[in-house]
């Protein structure tokens, strides 16, 4: 199956600091690989509904926002979460995303979570803090989350940055940045261990 990279900007902002570093690292892959990105703040779903235990969950139309993250999401082989890190997690924007996963997995005849086993998820964020493991529960977040997907997590690459264009100058991320979707992602574990990031 050949490459399908799926980036999703969760920033409120355009071209902040952890855009233009998944950008450093998507301009490394190779020209055959196709890329799609989506600003999740163009495309706002609303609050998750767990309806679980009141009424079976519905597909979403094809042509709502739901739809289109939905198909995207089913048609990518990587999915790379670029979100800043907001008070120590993922973004609302993100996280609202990932919380319809919830709803996608209970759609019958979606096989939501077949779909993904095996595909690799991915991680990119700015932070202010000079102190990386302040980033340990986003990191968690997204590992936990392709653990329970059956998924690779290939982790999360982190750089400096809080002014515009701060994170061009964290040259060490951008060192990173180069080889970071080169590398073979294992199958996510519970729990999150710390060595992964970076």
């Amino acid at each position: 199956m050949n490459r399908r990279f799926l980036f999703l900007l969760g920033s409120a902002r355009t071209e902040g600091n952890t855009e233009l570093l998944a950008r450093e690292a998507a301009a490394q892959l190779p020209g055959a690989v196709e890329q799609r990105w989506i600003r999740l703040a163009d495309h706002p779903l609303p609050d998750f509904a767990d309806l679980r235990h009141d009424v079976d969950h519905t597909a979403p139309s094809p042509d709502s926002t739901a739809g289109l993250l939905l198909d995207a999401t089913l048609a990518a082989t990587d999915i790379v979460i670029a979100s800043p890190l907001y008070w120590y997690s993922v973004s609302g924007l993100t996280k609202r995303y990932l919380d319809h996963w919830s709803g996608w997995l209970r759609t019958p005849g979606l096989d939501f979570r077949a779909t993904l086993a095996g595909r690799t998820l991915w991680g990119v964020a700015a932070l202010a803090h000079r102190e990386a493991s302040v980033a340990a529960p986003y990191v968690g977040t997204l590992n936990n989350s392709a653990a329970y997907m059956g998924m690779r997590f290939g982790g999360v690459l982190l750089g400096n940055g809080s002014g515009p264009g701060d994170v061009l100058q964290d040259t060490d991320a951008l060192t990173r940045a180069k080889t970071f979707f080169a590398q073979d992602a294992p199958l996510a574990r519970f729990p999150y261990e710390a060595a992964r990031e970076g």
